[in-house]
């Protein structure tokens, strides 16, 4: 479903990126690790569109995506959250996954400003997608709060929501578990689980070595732009390169005993 191919990219001389290569079957879970410092949000933005490789291509279900903007990405079925938060939070929650749902959108602003019937009709199935969406991650019920007045967790399902409203065939997500707590943190391995059952491909960067380690098909390990290692949970967490890079004694111990 995707494929990256000797990708690289350089900054002011220093090599981000270097001739990394990756292939996601379909409907998987991929995750990407490595310590900081290492290229993993770097190889999401060669993927994302956000840049342009200096080498090496980028393949979306066969077409050579290479270089492509983000947009046109998305209508081809490539979707991502990012690190931070990106929420309107004067919005409430539906609305701010209504925006996610744009690129099916097809009416004009000529139709948006005489308010036709076929503006109402796209409204309203915008509408039922973004509530739609809003289920997926458990926020049903808060579709007319604020997005300023969720809680955290909240606002990190909120963002992987909005995601869902245009539809993925691959959905990139970029540590979408950082900064919560373990109650949190299940809802989203959760989401995640149901979303690949879905058929959806998942790409994964995060540093919660547990959640990777649950719920990965594969697990691909980054160090100084470079691939280390790539494997199953159980390869990498026994690979002595990988243990000595990033893991750690206790990190692999904790790793060993993440699967449920």
């Amino acid at each position: 479903m995707l494929e990256a191919e000797h990708l690289s990219i350089s900054f002011g001389g220093v090599r981000a990126v270097a001739d990394v290569s990756l292939a996601i079957e379909a409907g998987s879970v991929f995750s990407i690790i490595g310590p900081n410092g290492a290229g993993k949000t770097t190889l999401f933005n060669l993927i994302s569109g956000l840049y342009s490789p200096l080498e090496g291509h980028v393949r979306l279900a066969g077409e050579d995506v290479t270089g492509l903007a983000p947009d046109r990405l998305a209508r081809r079925g490539l979707s991502r959250t990012f690190q931070n938060l990106q929420v309107f939070f004067r919005m409430t929650a539906l609305e701010n996954v209504m925006v996610g749902h744009h690129r099916h959108e097809t009416s004009g602003l000529l139709a948006d400003l005489l308010h036709l019937p076929a503006t109402s009709r796209q409204n309203r199935r915008t509408r039922e997608a973004a509530r739609a969406a809003l289920a997926r991650v458990h926020l049903e019920t808060d579709s007319d709060r604020p997005a300023g007045s969720l809680p955290y967790g909240a606002l990190k399902r909120l963002e992987i929501a909005r995601a869902l409203a245009s539809e993925p065939k691959v959905l990139l997500l970029d540590e979408p578990a950082a900064g919560c707590n373990p109650v949190e943190t299940r809802e989203i391995e959760e989401i995640i689980r149901s979303i690949a059952k879905e058929g959806v491909t998942v790409v994964l960067v995060e540093h919660d070595m547990r959640l990777v380690m649950n719920i990965s098909d594969r697990i691909h390990v980054l160090a100084n732009g470079r691939t280390l290692a790539e494997g199953t949970a159980a390869e990498v967490r026994s690979n002595k390169a990988v243990v000595e890079a990033y893991l750690g004694a206790s990190g692999s111990q904790g790793a060993e005993h993440a699967v449920d």
